[in-house]
């Protein structure tokens, strides 16, 4: 268990208020144990801290208008934009060069496939005709006897 300072419990009392559930649940219980040990120290902080809690829930929250929030929205969307677009221009840039590059590469393969396809089919071409002329011709044997 954390050894409790009365510094260390009138901080967490300051900043997380009265309710013991609101507490760091690793110094809970030595916050606690500390409070029952100390109910001169601990009694007029936990009580300050219990009318401050119930102020704040108590207070109403003014919702802003519609202009408002639209005035926010849009002036944070440009300045999002703005910001985006100038920390991003080389990315954009290097990535159009990418872009291109990898274009230029698609297109010299389809350009070189096509070039080498009927270069490499020629020599199957002519095979295909030359067969299906011998099928088609008179054969030596019938012409010499």
């Amino acid at each position: 268990m954390i050894e409790m300072t009365s510094e260390r419990f009138l901080a967490l009392v300051a900043a997380y208020g009265a309710d013991a559930r609101r507490w760091p649940e690793s110094e809970r219980a030595a916050a606690r144990a500390f409070a029952a040990a100390h109910p001169a120290l601990a009694g007029p902080a936990l009580a300050e801290a219990d009318a401050a809690d119930a102020l704040l829930h108590e207070s109403r929250v003014a919702l802003p208008s519609m202009a408002l929030r639209d005035r926010v929205i849009a002036s944070a969307a440009d300045a999002g934009l703005k910001a985006r677009r100038e920390g991003r221009r080389w990315l954009d840039r290097l990535a159009l060069a990418m872009g291109a590059g990898w274009a230029a590469a698609a297109c010299a393969g389809v350009i070189a496939g096509v070039m080498m396809t009927s270069w490499l089919t020629a020599d199957v071409q002519a095979e295909a005709v030359l067969y299906q002329a011998s099928l088609l011709g008179v054969d030596d044997a019938e012409v010499l006897g």
